[in-house]
Parts: C-alpha cells; sequence; structure tokens
C-alpha cells in the first residue's frame, strides 16, 4: 500500500532538513505524496517543488498558518496553492511576520534581562525563515546548557504565561479558510485535538465548514487510535475530508520520523488523492 505525509517542515520554518533534503527524504522512505508545509512562509516552496519535479514523489506546496479562534491558537493547512499564488501567501502574512518580530525582539530582551546569554541573532542563524519561533529560541537554550531539552524549555522557560514569552498577534482562523478558498487551495484543519475538545471542535466545525473548510487531519503523529477515530467520526458528521502527516521538523523534534511520525503513522495514498483539486 502506497502512504504520503500532507504535514511537515523545512528550514524555511523550524525544521532542519532543506526542502530539497525532505524530497530526498521521502524518496527513501517510498513514499508517493509528500506536502511542504512550512509556518506561515511559502518561501521553500520553488525548492521544494524543483527537487521533486523529477523525484518519484509528488510534491504538495503548502503553508501551515497560525490563526486564533476565540483566543485559541488553531493551525490551518492550506494545501495545492498555484504557483502564481505564492506571493499572495507572504502578502497576507506580511503583519504577522512584523508582530512576530516585535514578539521575538521582546522575548530575546526579556530572557538577557534575567539572566539568559542568549541574543537574536544567534536565534535567528538557525532558521532560513523570515523570523524564527520559540523552537529555535528553545534549541538555543538546549545548546547553551539552560535546559536539557527543547521540550523543558517549552515547559518551563518559554510557556505562554511564564513571563518571557508572549505570543504576537495571530491571523482570524475563519478568515484564514477564506484566504485560501479565495486562492483556490485546499484548507485543512491541523492536528484538531490538540488545541480543542470534542465538545469545542462541535462548535467551531460548522463554522469552519462554512467559511470554506474542505478537511482535517484524522492522522497524526500525536493521535492515538481512539483519537484518530473520533477525528475521522467528526470528519464524517461535518461532510470533511481526511487527511494526515507527521509534522515532521527533522532534528528539532528527532523523535518523529517522516511519513511514519513515532513507528506506526501511515497515512494513506487515497488521502492525497481525494484532495487534490
Amino acid at each position: 500500500m502506497k502512504y504520503c505525509d500532507l504535514h511537515c517542515h523545512s528550514t524555511y520554518s523550524d525544521g532542519t532538513l532543506t526542502p530539497a533534503e525532505l524530497i530526498r527524504l521521502a524518496e527513501e522512505k517510498g513514499l508517493g505524496a509528500l506536502a511542504l508545509t512550512d509556518h506561515n512562509s511559502g518561501r521553500g516552496l520553488p525548492e521544494f517543488m524543483a527537487a521533486g519535479r523529477d523525484s518519484s514523489v509528488i510534491p504538495v506546496p503548502g503553508c501551515e498558518f497560525t490563526t486564533e479562534y476565540k483566543g485559541r491558537e488553531l493551525h490551518i493547512v492550506g494545501l495545492f496553492f498555484a504557483e502564481e499564488t505564492w506571493p499572495e501567501i507572504e502578502d497576507y502574512v506580511e503583519l504577522m511576520h512584523i508582530a512576530k518580530h516585535n514578539s521575538n525582539l521582546r522575548l530575546m530582551e526579556k530572557l538577557q534581562q534575567g539572566g539568559y546569554d542568549v541574543y537574536y541573532e544567534e536565534a535567528a542563524a538557525l532558521t532560513d525563515a523570515e523570523e524564527f519561533n520559540r523552537a529555535h529560541v528553545a534549541r538555543l537554550l538546549a545548546a547553551k546548557g539552560y535546559v536539557a531539552t527543547v521540550s523543558e524549555a517549552f515547559e518551563t522557560i518559554l510557556r505562554e504565561g511564564g513571563g518571557f514569552y508572549v505570543p504576537p498577534r495571530r491571523l482570524g482562523s475563519l478568515g484564514t479558510i477564506r484566504f485560501i478558498r479565495q486562492y483556490g487551495a485546499v484548507p485543512v484543519f491541523a492536528h484538531p485535538f490538540l488545541n480543542m475538545n470534542e465538545r469545542e471542535l462541535e462548535e467551531f466545525l460548522p463554522l469552519a465548514r462554512e467559511a470554506g473548510l474542505i478537511a482535517m487531519e484524522t492522522h497524526y503523529t500525536e493521535f492515538d487510535a481512539e483519537t484518530t477515530r473520533k477525528a475521522e467520526e467528526l470528519a464524517r458528521r461535518f461532510g470533511l475530508k481526511q487527511s494526515g502527516g507527521s509534522d515532521f521538523h527533522g532534528a528539532a523534534k528527532p523523535n518523529i520520523a517522516l511519513g511514519s511520525g513515532r513507528g506506526d503513522l501511515e497515512v494513506p495514498f487515497s488521502f492525497y488523492e481525494s484532495l487534490k483539486p
């Protein structure tokens, strides 16, 4: 049976492999299709699509948008962005990048005031993205011995409400779904159960469906069998197609493998076929 992976990240956001390296790794894994879904950026798509041109892996141009609904951070993936629309992604997230830049400046200043020997330039050097995020700062803190792991940094120093990190203003979830549809791409609700419980999803999904949501991730690295079953049932109830992916970040999340997550993830190739416009 052929599989795919419709959610992964490169050096253009918080991953550690380049877009071309992701295609080569997907070939080694025998995947039928791979989507590049960097956070709030399509800047890696030219390299990704070029690498996939003569590959056995079908490259899917995408982007994962960080959005907000009623104060809750939700991630909306857009898949199958046509090449002529890639600049529209950058225009859409421009104000968000400015907000992110200011948030990063405040974060690094607060860390320095708190006695941490870390600098903006050091975190920025860890990514090809326009702006680094908390994952890069966590890697920096771990490399300098302030924490043992990236996870520990998120749970302690960099947690929201911990005094150092204040999240920037985010895009609206429903507006982002409409934006993705406006440019002919396919909006997918990423890892729904990571940010909402079942009751909250039952409130949000009808509104998202009305805004143009096409699919939701039912197969995801962090989902056990029961969570996958619940996600599949919600997708059926609200008339949504299914998607899935590993959320691979390379060495930034070393326990998550491309295509197979923690070892038991299987995203059917039929998901790609169903979602393709």
